[in-house]
């Protein structure tokens, strides 16, 4: 059965019921469940609409925010800060939000949510459905904000690593160019749900609450901006380094043509002169070879002087 489930009063305290009724006598009841739980689909059945029955019974889900009567349909993103899990792995929370009932459910631990049932424990709990809702919302804005600021630094320490060219490719660099990607992903729909969520005209969301959230849905637009920002500087660090990369082999290219150029010819000679034939000149003389390594030697300094005159070197 549900993972917590409240009976949430005006001044915030709390209460657990002993029936499986969805609405109760404060506030509002908030029931939040764990998908794999055997008994929430008979009891969403029983207690819900077949489409927000359905839809907080889907496998898989995206940001959402659609109208259904006077109830939401709310599905967000979290960062994902279960232990040995990446953070951009975004983790779900379903939602289905009326008067008087909120219904959560989750696949893997969210902590924004339960920070929320900690402070329900604790007899502080939102109390009213708007205030749960912006006491989520923005729990979840805050560490998507903090995981874009992790990545923004990073890539302002791989930029003033350029300064020096000798420095290597970061080795994690793929992986936060892939990070971006992933919660970008997610940012960009969870977006578009907060802009609608804060337009929607419902009892449950009066004036100040839909400030608020038009407040939390720019935010998310900021983040969301970061991000492309961030997909575009991550991979101007990533040119920059395959341009040093490219740089340095032809440097060394370079180098390895003009010692090809000056030693080739140097080489030729000194396989023409070791043939083992009869006939060659200097071999009954004692001071062939050193002439023959003079000359090579003026020959490799006129290579040179050719090469500087030609502006290869």
């Amino acid at each position: 059965m549900p993972l917590c489930v409240f009976d949430v009063y005006p001044d915030g305290t709390t209460k657990t019921p002993d029936d499986m009724a969805l609405t109760g006598p404060g506030s509002y009841r908030w029931w939040h469940f764990d998908l794999s739980d055997t008994g929430f689909a008979p009891w969403a059945t029983q207690h819900l609409a077949p489409i927000p029955a359905g839809t907080l019974l889907q496998d898989e889900t995206r940001p959402r925010c659609d109208r259904y009567n006077d109830g939401l349909l709310l599905n967000l993103r979290g960062i994902n800060m279960n232990t040995g899990q990446d953070a951009d792995e975004m983790i779900s929370v379903r939602m289905w939000v009326e008067t008087g009932a909120i219904v959560t459910v989750r696949r893997q631990k969210v902590f924004a949510i339960d920070t929320i049932r900690q402070s329900a424990q604790a007899q502080t709990a939102p109390p009213t459905v708007a205030a749960f809702l912006e006491t989520l919302i923005t729990s979840l804005t805050l560490r998507i904000q903090q995981e874009v600021a992790r990545i923004d630094a990073i890539a302002d320490f791989y930029e003033d690593d350029l300064e020096d060219r000798a420095t290597p490719l970061p080795p994690d660099l793929a992986d936060n160019r892939r990070s971006v990607i992933r919660l970008r992903r997610y940012l960009e729909p969870q977006r578009i749900a907060l802009t609608k969520l804060a337009a929607i005209d419902l009892p449950i969301l009066p004036e100040p609450s839909a400030l608020q959230l038009r407040e939390l849905a720019n935010r998310s637009t900021i983040a969301v901006e970061e991000l492309d920002a961030l997909r575009d500087r991550l991979v101007s660090v990533s040119e920059e380094h395959e341009n040093l990369i490219a740089q340095r082999m032809a440097r060394h290219s370079y180098a390895i043509s003009i010692a090809a150029a000056v030693f080739l010819p140097l080489s030729f000679i000194t396989g023409l002169f070791g043939v083992n034939v009869a006939g060659m000149p200097g071999v009954e003389s004692p001071a062939a070879f050193a002439i023959l390594c003079l000359s090579m030697v003026a020959m490799a300094a006129a290579l040179l002087v050719i090469l500087k005159l030609t502006r290869w070197i």
